[in-house]
């Protein structure tokens, strides 16, 4: 197992938008995080700041794999035209990136 952790921007003026998505996630996509082997998944707000910080715990043995079919996944896609206008980008986000990764400096169970 890894835990992983992604930050991103929110657009203020779509917070309240992103909260109420978040407040019923699709079922579809639910279902595509866990086959995905994508465990304990929070997302966190942080304003005024306007950041989201999101933590998982991967279970999977190929990161990349598991990324490319969430990302091919139609209900996935559709989820994300929704989400993806409350989201910015940090301006650090590497090219290609869209929640930048941060590193783990610190965990204890």
């Amino acid at each position: 197992m890894v835990r992983m952790g992604k930050v991103i921007g929110v657009n203020a003026e779509k917070i309240e938008e992103y909260k109420r998505l978040h407040a019923d996630v699709w079922p579809g996509v639910l279902a595509k995080i866990a086959e995905c082997n994508i465990r304990n998944y929070t997302i966190y707000l942080r304003e005024p700041e306007n950041l989201l910080f999101a933590h998982f715990e991967y279970h999977g043995s190929d990161w990349a794999a598991d990324e490319a079919k969430m990302a091919a996944d139609p209900e996935t896609q559709r989820w994300w035209t929704y989400c993806n206008p409350c989201q910015a980008p940090l301006s650090s986000a590497k090219e290609g990136e869209w929640w930048a990764p941060m590193e783990e400096v610190f965990h204890v169970d």
